[in-house]
């Protein structure tokens, strides 16, 4: 009988201990070391990332490229050829350069512009026009405020041995100038005896190539950028 009383004191005893240390396990607070780490990113996913970053700056460097390339070649329209090399409006340039394309200047000329110098060229006010006169042919250039830098802003060409990029030059038959320009429009809607102007121009109609028509030829040729 008393065997009996202490296996049943034994187990009871062994079951309140099992219980307890249950307990401890469930309410243990887990160190530092046992805290559950992120999900790591797979190297494969990483470099897909990567990928696609690259591809976007990719896509949009080429839509600014794109963009620039379509500004330069409408504006190769909007210039003249002299012994096989080409001159173009908004082309920056200075004494040396221009010496090297068209010779020495006959003459040149400059005028900084002001508010009281009756050329109602407000917009113009402290800059720096130079001209460059040769035979049959003015360019005209001005500073751009920065670097010293100046951009052509209009070609006057009176002489024949200038041709547009197009193979146009002044002597020429209008019917000769509708075929090479057929985007053009006379200004006056219909060409008659009399003088009339033929305007080829970009869309933004900021920058324009102006034939003057007299006895149905060409007479001379403008080309010229708006300046705000």
């Amino acid at each position: 009988m008393k065997s009996l009383i202490k296996i049943a004191i034994v187990t009871g005893f062994l079951v309140l201990c099992v219980g307890a240390l249950g307990g401890c396990g469930k309410n243990r607070v887990k160190s530092p070391n046992e805290t559950t780490a992120p999900a790591k990113v797979s190297v494969s996913t990483e470099n897909e990332i990567e990928t696609t970053k690259a591809s976007s700056t990719a896509a949009q460097s080429t839509v600014i490229s794109d963009s620039e390339n379509e500004t330069k070649e409408s504006l190769k329209e909007l210039g003249f050829i002299y012994n096989g090399k080409t001159i173009t409006l908004l082309d920056f340039t200075d004494d040396q350069k221009m010496e090297a394309i068209l010779g020495k200047a006959e003459d040149t000329k400059t005028h900084t512009y002001s508010s009281s110098d009756g050329l109602n060229m407000d917009q113009l006010t402290g800059k720096t026009e130079k001209q460059y006169l040769y035979s049959g042919l003015v360019i005209k250039t001005i500073d751009a405020g920065e670097n010293n830098k100046s951009y052509i802003y209009q070609i006057e060409i009176t002489g024949s041995q200038y041709t547009t990029v197009r193979n146009v030059k002044v002597g020429d038959s209008f019917e000769t100038l509708k075929e090479a320009y057929p985007e053009g429009n006379l200004i006056g809607g219909e060409l008659s005896n009399e003088e009339d102007d033929f305007r080829f121009e970009e869309e933004d109609y900021a920058n324009v190539m102006n034939f003057h028509i007299k006895n149905k030829k060409v007479a001379s040729i403008q080309i010229y950028s708006l300046i705000d």
